[in-house]
Formats: structure tokens, C-alpha cells, sequence
């Protein structure tokens, strides 16, 4: 009986592997498009445009560069920026002379692309953005079951009041931008959307709270928190980016193309993807040190 069953599993086994059939997908490629990465902020010293162009669905090398291109960012107020691929590798820089920044709050920013007989442009406004007031630090576990003890981070600052405004956080961890899908963190007012009326108010906590890694941090870290002005097109924007990076599981939908404000001034022409948007740019750093301690978190 044992040889019999034995026999029976074998047969079954080979049955079901002779019934799998390996599928080719093969998808149009389509035309490769120009694909823009652009954030400049009023920060002093260089600033940068990343060009590319697109590849296929299932082409695991890195996209091919978009150089020859010209690149221009004109404000306002008629003032224009040249950006150059010094190094033919899709990296546009504008270097800024001793005491020139690019970026002021209030103006309006027009970038222009030239690429291939195709002209591209996009348009965005730099607004204004408020001071992180201060970063502490206090005792806590990693989680209620964990032995492990840290520190965790709470920064604060004050969304302005009057007209809603939007901004983006990004930390650094000991010189190290922490980039998990999980740490982009966009702001309304002083919430996370415009369900609430927070206009003026102090951010809530799970924003102050937003600038924490995976692991706690140790004595002596170094934390660098910046918020970010970005317009509510923006703000948009990254929210469609951050459902799309988080978008899996069993009830995931159908992955889209996002929305992009990169226009070929021919309505015949290639469209382009990508964003280009502006930002002013508050720091502040913080050590763990025992003068930054808030007590200890409870258990």
C-alpha cells in the first residue's frame, strides 16, 4: 500500500508539472518619451534637472539619458537660468555665482525644454514655508512588545495662517536621507489633508512624529529635519506617487501613469512624464543628547 501511494503522489507530481506552460509576454514598447525630474529649491549653491528617456515595461537597465538637450528656467520677473549637461549624462546643472541663489519665495518659475524637435515646458510657483521651531527626543520602545529601546523624534513647527498652504518632510539620519516609501510625509495646513481645519495651527503629532526610521535612534545621532513649500498641484502629484509606491496586496488597483505638468507645446508631439515643481527650504538639526530629552515614553 505504501509503494502504491508512493507511486500515486509521483504520478500526480509529474502530471501537474507537465501541465505548466511558460508565457512569453511580449507588450508594445511605444515611443520612448522624455522624462523629467526637476525640483529646485532657494537653497545656495548648484541646482539640478535629471533627464531621461523612457524604456520598456520589462527593460531592467537603467533609463537612457536625454542629453543634447536645452534646458532653461526663467521667473517672473523675465530673470533665466541655463542649465548644462557638462558630462553628457541627462544631468542638468545651473552653478550659481558666490552670492546668487535661484529660488524666491512669491515667484513663479517657467521651464523650458528643448529635446529632439519637441519644446516642453512646465510652469510652477515657490511659496512660502514656515521654520522648524525645534527637534526632541525622547525614551521609547520600538514597539509595545520589544525589549529594544531608542529615542524617537518630535519636531514642530506651525503651518502659517490665511491661505492653505502644503509642504513636504524629509529627514537625515547621520548625513543619510531616509527614503523609505514610508517617509514621504506631505502636509496640509498642519494635517495630512483638507478634511480638518488645522489653517495656522501646530503640525498634528503623527506629523511631528513623521521623522523617524525604521530603528530608533541612539545617543549621539544626528537628526536633520527640512519642510518643504510645494503648491497643492504638487501636493497632488505626490500623493498619486505615494498610492502607487504603496499600492499592493489584495485589494491593490490597476497601476496608472502619473499625472505630470511637462506640456509639448505641439499637441501633436510626444508627450513628456515627470514633474518639475519648486521649494524654499527650512532646516533644523538636533543631536540625541541628554539636553534634547523629554522623559520617557509610556510602556
Amino acid at each position: 500500500m505504501n509503494r502504491f501511494s508512493s507511486v500515486l503522489i509521483f504520478g500526480l507530481a509529474v502530471a501537474s508539472l507537465s501541465c505548466e506552460t511558460v508565457i512569453q509576454t511580449q507588450l508594445d514598447t511605444g515611443p520612448s518619451q522624455l522624462s523629467v525630474d526637476a525640483i529646485l529649491t532657494d537653497q545656495p549653491g548648484p541646482q539640478q534637472i535629471r533627464l531621461t528617456q523612457t524604456a520598456a515595461y520589462f527593460d531592467n537597465a537603467l533609463p537612457p539619458v536625454a542629453s543634447s538637450a536645452t534646458v532653461t528656467v526663467t521667473d517672473n520677473l523675465g530673470k533665466t537660468f541655463r542649465f548644462t549637461d557638462a558630462n553628457n549624462d541627462g544631468y542638468y546643472v545651473w552653478t550659481p555665482s558666490a552670492t546668487d541663489t535661484l529660488g524666491r519665495v512669491g515667484r513663479t518659475y517657467t521651464l523650458r525644454i528643448d529635446f529632439q524637435n519637441d519644446t516642453y515646458v512646465a510652469q510652477t510657483k515657490m511659496n512660502r514655508v514656515p521654520p522648524v521651531d525645534s527637534i526632541t527626543f525622547q525614551d521609547a520602545k520600538l514597539n509595545p512588545l520589544s525589549t529594544d529601546r531608542g529615542y524617537r523624534a518630535d519636531f514642530y513647527a506651525t503651518d502659517f495662517a490665511g491661505a492653505p498652504d502644503q509642504y513636504r518632510v524629509r529627514y537625515y539620519r547621520n548625513g543619510a536621507l531616509q527614503n523609505r516609501t514610508n517617509d514621504l510625509v506631505n502636509v496640509y495646513n498642519a494635517s495630512f489633508n483638507n478634511s480638518s481645519d488645522t489653517d495656522g495651527l501646530l503640525f498634528i503629532q503623527p506629523i511631528r512624529r513623521a521623522a523617524n526610521p525604521e530603528n530608533l535612534y541612539r545617543m549621539n545621532d544626528t537628526v536633520k529635519v527640512e519642510l518643504l513649500s510645494i503648491t497643492l498641484d504638487s501636493f497632488y502629484f505626490l500623493e498619486e506617487l505615494q498610492t502607487q509606491l504603496n499600492n499592493n496586496g489584495l485589494f491593490a488597483r490597476p497601476a496608472t501613469n502619473l499625472p505630470t505638468n511637462i506640456i509639448n507645446t505641439n499637441p501633436a508631439g510626444r508627450p513628456a512624464t515627470g514633474y518639475f515643481m519648486t521649494s524654499a527650504v527650512r532646516s533644523r538639526t538636533a543631536v540625541v543628547q541628554s539636553e534634547n530629552l523629554r522623559g520617557r515614553a509610556d510602556d
